[in-house]
């Protein structure tokens, strides 16, 4: 067995999109991944779903595993002939002992790549609306250590030529020792009124920022309970943030939003909340396959052989859609065979994925249930007409035992499965039970089946209790009913059953939770 190759990435601030191309690539193809705390817990959703997780970070309360070790494990992986991922915090040669983890592998003969990141000095304060240069406040930074104890600190900085030697002064780690650097910083030179901000957890939906200055700053942390990690500035620029915070004033902003569609559709959902400031968080529950079931698929073939005899093919959702399509190319049957039959749609996002293969669906209702597609449907049907449903296994019976009762054959095809995805989340439980999400979205009754047999499969008891402190919202009102049976109360129900409702009503429960300030910004929750 070949020697392996170990990548020594920085993940970036937290915000996972904010990882380079370069050290998503390391994370893609590792057989194994190395990661602390600061590395996005997302991040590691892009990992091979065999890749080895092994979590070394360090909590303030106790060390999961020594320096020493972490080096050697690098070295034991790849000596297993395995292509290594450490993912770290931030930049790894920022504070991050990249040095350390690259000599000892040198020293095995081990090869490796320093793949940088953007650092927490620099993205955290912009993401509080802080530049840390202004032409006309600092033209010039330092990026200093504020983790070690005081006798050390003094040992690694010379506080009397630090303390005016840029205009900008960024502290990683320092908040325990916020007292004594502000004490440095004024007994050196500084003047007591120079501003401060300390911002923790930027670029995550946690993020708080607490300013004031050299003097008062430590009094203001003892006050509110600030705690780390968090980057302090010190400078002029600090006064930039009350024109140019900006993430803070997006409408979901603070909310980490756990996404449970199926991965091949969580994107939208997820892009959609990106943009209005929340950080989405997904945990796909379920995933649409194929049916292997000969007998099912015996009956698909058997009912598109006879396109030619329905008066209407009835399309309740986009998988829907692309699933009838499937088995049209998969069986040979050209869609022109259904020249006689009218398309009928449910929700604008079906309508537009029949329009994107060619076909206006001749009947939209307004609104997006199966009642409502009956009602539009109403005048328009007559006995003795023949109708195909392409649909999921799991599709509700109301609207082919409404259409037979109005004297129409209903031909319904179960196209597609819908099955429990193989989700595998370590952080995820921790991060419910520290109040760490906020909302758990639902867009069918499915994903809450799933998402709560999920939970129970990961060894939680009582998924209900669990799920107490977070807001749950609904596409519609059947998925609602079902969140209900499963114990859950709903406090966001979209007004329209589609994604844009959605995270309308996610818009309107964040403002109306302001009003009533019920909300906490120091934890980014409610």
């Amino acid at each position: 067995m070949g020697l392996g190759k170990v990548y020594l990435v920085g993940a970036g601030p937290g915000d996972p999109k904010l990882i380079t191309v370069r050290g998503l690539e390391a994370i893609r193809r590792s057989d194994a991944i190395v990661y602390d705390r600061l590395a996005g817990p997302q991040l590691l959703g892009e990992a091979r779903p065999d890749a080895e997780k092994v979590y070394v970070g360090k909590r303030p309360d106790r060390h999961t595993m020594k320096q020493e070790d972490i080096n050697q494990l690098l070295v034991d992986l790849a000596l297993q002939g395995k292509t290594v991922c450490r993912l770290k915090g931030g930049d790894p040669t920022v504070f991050g002992r990249v040095g350390e983890e690259a000599e000892l592998l040198r020293r095995y003969g081990i090869a490796y790549e320093i793949i940088p990141g953007i650092t927490s000095a620099i993205a955290v304060p912009a993401y509080a609306g802080i530049p840390v240069t202004h032409r006309d406040m600092a033209s010039s930074f330092s990026v200093i250590t504020g983790h070690e104890s005081p006798d050390k600190l003094d040992k690694s900085i010379y506080w009397d030529k630090v303390t005016n030697a840029t205009g900008t002064l960024l502290f990683l780690m320092g908040v325990a020792k916020i007292g004594y650097i502000s004490e440095q910083l004024i007994k050196h030179g500084r003047p007591p009124e120079t501003p401060v901000a300390l911002v923790r957890w930027g670029t995550r939906a946690e993020q708080a920022t607490l300013t004031g200055t050299l003097a008062d700053i430590e009094r203001k942390v003892k006050e509110t309970g600030f705690e780390p990690p968090a980057v302090i500035v010190v400078g002029e620029v600090v006064r930039q943030r009350e024109t140019l915070r900006w993430i803070e004033n997006k409408p979901l902003f603070g909310w980490r939003v756990l996404v449970t569609r199926a991965r091949s559709q969580a994107s939208e959902l997820s892009g959609k909340i990106d943009e209005l400031g929340g950080e989405p968080y997904e945990f796909p529950v379920i995933e649409t396959r194929l049916p292997q079931d000969p007998a099912t698929i015996g009956r698909i073939e058997a009912a598109l052989r006879d396109a030619e005899s329905y008066d209407w093919v009835v399309l309740t959702s986009v998988n829907g859609v692309e699933y009838f399509f499937k088995w049209l190319y998969a069986c040979s049957v050209d869609v022109r065979r259904f020249h006689r039959a009218s398309f009928a749609a449910v929700g604008p996002k079906t309508a537009e994925a029949l329009k994107e293969r060619g076909i206006l669906p001749d009947v939209l209702p307004e609104k997006f249930q199966a009642e409502d597609l009956l009602a539009s449907l109403k005048d328009k049907l007559r006995p003795g007409q023949k109708a195909l449903l392409p649909r999921g296994d799991l599709a509700r019976k109301l609207l082919p035992d409404e259409l037979r009762a109005m004297g129409l054959t209903a031909v319904e095809l179960d196209v597609y499965e819908t099955a429990m995805a193989a989700a595998k989340d370590e952080i995820l439980p921790e991060l419910l039970k520290e109040g760490g999400i906020h909302v758990v979205t639902f867009t069918s009754s499915s994903t809450v089946t799933n998402f709560m047999a999920a939970l129970r499969q990961s060894g939680i008891e009582d998924p209900p209790a669990l799920l107490r402190g977070a807001e749950i919202a609904c596409i519609g009102p059947v998925t609602a009913r079902t969140a209900e049976e499963h114990g859950l109360k709903v406090t966001i129900m979209a007004e329209t059953a589609t994604l844009d409702g959605l995270v309308a009503a996610m818009v309107e429960r964040r403002r109306e939770l302001l009003k009533q300030a019920a909300y906490d910004p120091k934890a980014g929750g409610v």
